[in-house]
């Protein structure tokens, strides 16, 4: 007798589905998340920055984060600005369960702002808000062409303040002279750090460099230079601009607090573009906060 055995059929979940479900508050901690010292900062801003793309794909009723111009070319919605505050991401160790609370908000047509409360046990370890805008390469192939567009899906019309993003416009624009109570420009550095970015290990599949490791040079730079520096309480980033691929890059220190507990730094192209203005703090701002 001859039998005749059928194949279960597997259906694919969808995008829209998958979408949901990388979008579930809890998560269970292992070591892809962690560091020595807590929760990895470079893995948390890239979880995050997942998180924005899906939530701004979401609201805008979309079944996937596959942004477009009008003109249907391939739009992306870049970071440009993220905090991180009462960040006690040391107390975070392996089976922990995560868990992220999130929000979305509108800033202007080509902004959007997402806040993400994070807990674990119950106790809130921190809260990143990061600020996208969209943009595409008027040049392809390009990174130095980057420029900001409107999407071909409109947003919501009722806009929210930001205060982070007010911020990043007053510094792009030069507006500030100070910010946490340093200098925003600086004659010479203080001391500089020279790196040579991996295309394959930190440029993303848009082909630009990521902005989670913006962060990541500055504190490869700030390790070798202050090796016992206390956790990071509080880090704003102010994205400028983005580099070529093999494209050099450099960490400058701009100035630092009497204790070396608040730090400003800066990271320029090989031609001395700045691209980012990066702020550190390992203490309580409350006398600095602009």
């Amino acid at each position: 007798m001859n039998l005749a055995f059928r194949t279960p059929v597997s259906h694919e979940p969808s995008s829209r589905n998958l979408m949901e479900r990388a979008l579930d508050p809890h998560l269970l901690v292992g070591m892809p998340h962690l560091t020595p010292h807590g929760l990895s900062e470079t893995w948390l801003m890239k979880e995050l920055g997942h998180r924005h793309w899906l939530m701004l794909a979401r609201d805008l009723g979309m079944d996937n984060a596959d942004f477009r111009t009008a003109g249907g070319d391939e739009a992306y919605a870049a970071i440009c600005a993220t905090s991180l505050t009462a960040a006690r991401l040391d107390l975070v160790r392996a089976n922990a369960i995560l868990t992220i609370r999130s929000g979305h908000s509108t800033i202007t047509r080509t902004q959007t702002a997402t806040n993400h409360d994070l807990f674990v046990g119950g106790r809130r370890i921190g809260r990143v808000e990061l600020i996208s805008a969209f943009v595409n390469r008027e040049i392809e192939g390009r990174n130095h062409s980057l420029a900001r567009v409107t999407i071909a899906k409109p947003q919501a019309r009722s806009f929210a303040s930001s205060s982070l993003a007010t911020h990043a416009a007053d510094i792009r624009n030069g507006r500030v002279a100070t910010y946490w109570g340093l200098p925003m420009d600086a004659s010479e550095p203080l001391r500089s750090y020279k790196f040579s970015p991996s295309v394959s290990q930190e440029f993303n599949g848009a082909g630009l460099f990521y902005f989670a490791e913006f962060q990541a040079l500055a504190d490869r730079a700030l390790d070798s230079w202050f090796p016992n520096r206390k956790p990071v309480v509080r880090r704003d980033v102010f994205f400028l601009g983005n580099i070529e691929p093999n494209e050099s890059v450099s960490f400058d220190l701009i100035g630092c607090s009497n204790d070396e507990d608040i730090i400003h730094g800066q990271i320029r192209r090989r031609s001395g573009d700045l691209i980012a203005k990066v702020f550190i703090s390992s203490e309580s701002l409350s006398s600095y906060l602009p």
